[in-house]
């Protein structure tokens, strides 16, 4: 995990935030800060606020009350237009994959690169190879999401994420459906990335990952959001 530096810039931040699921408040007062090259989880119970932080993060709900900026974009003041702009910066890994059934891995790639403005289609290619390579998926190109095992599955995600080499990886409860074998090979994949300076935050309930892939842990619980310390890790 790349340590934290004073002088590394701050990707994500939030002021005394309100967060809502799209229709009622479910955290007050989020002060987070977030920097260039860290490893964030942001842990809870189910229902505790995770999911619409990192919603808010994306901008699929509105931030209200507080402040909030995420890659250079005021939460309070981004317009619709500017949001797509906002995401193509950062990589988002689903818990539930969202591939395109009807393609294969390698037209799932390609799909998010012309969506994305790649237009010529030797870029597409190599980038398409050098983020299977990433994730040990090279030889999976040509299979369908319904062939894939679920860890293949996420490996794929993770690399659909890392086509236009963001700043910040955004997993949402990455190993959720995974055993314990495929967890360990996706958590060391995105330990591998966050180790080459991008920034990673994983939404997760299970904390036993923050013992093997030590990071900040920030906690949602009764409508609060604070920093976990070290001490209290230990315990």
């Amino acid at each position: 995990m790349a340590q934290k530096d004073i002088d590394s810039e701050v990707l994500i931040s939030f002021k005394d935030a309100t967060i809502n699921n799209g229709e009622n408040d479910v955290l007050y007062d989020v002060n987070l800060e977030v920097r260039s090259g860290e490893l964030i989880y942001i842990t809870g119970k189910v229902g505790g606020g995770k999911t619409s932080l990192a919603r808010t993060i994306t901008a699929e709900n509105s931030l209200d009350e507080g402040q909030g900026e995420v890659l250079g974009h005021n939460l309070r003041k981004i317009r619709s237009k500017e949001i797509p702009v906002l995401r193509k910066k950062m990589g988002i890994v689903f818990q539930d994959f969202q591939l395109l059934m009807d393609r294969d891995v390698r037209e799932n790639l390609e799909f998010v690169l012309r969506s994305t403005g790649w237009k010529d289609g030797a870029a597409r290619e190599e980038r398409i190879g050098e983020v299977l390579r990433l994730v040990g998926m090279t030889s999976k190109a040509h299979k369908f999401p319904h062939q894939l095992s679920g860890g293949q599955k996420q490996r794929i995600c993770i690399a659909r994420a890392l086509l236009n080499s963001p700043k910040l990886i955004l997993a949402d409860e990455p190993t959720a459906n995974l055993d314990a074998e495929n967890t360990q090979k996706v958590m060391q994949i995105i330990s591998d990335i966050n180790s080459g300076g991008t920034t990673v935050i994983i939404i997760t309930h299970r904390t036993s990952l923050i013992k093997d892939y030590p990071g900040r842990e920030f906690v949602c619980e009764d409508e609060k959001f604070c920093e976990k310390t070290r001490e209290e890790e230990e315990q």
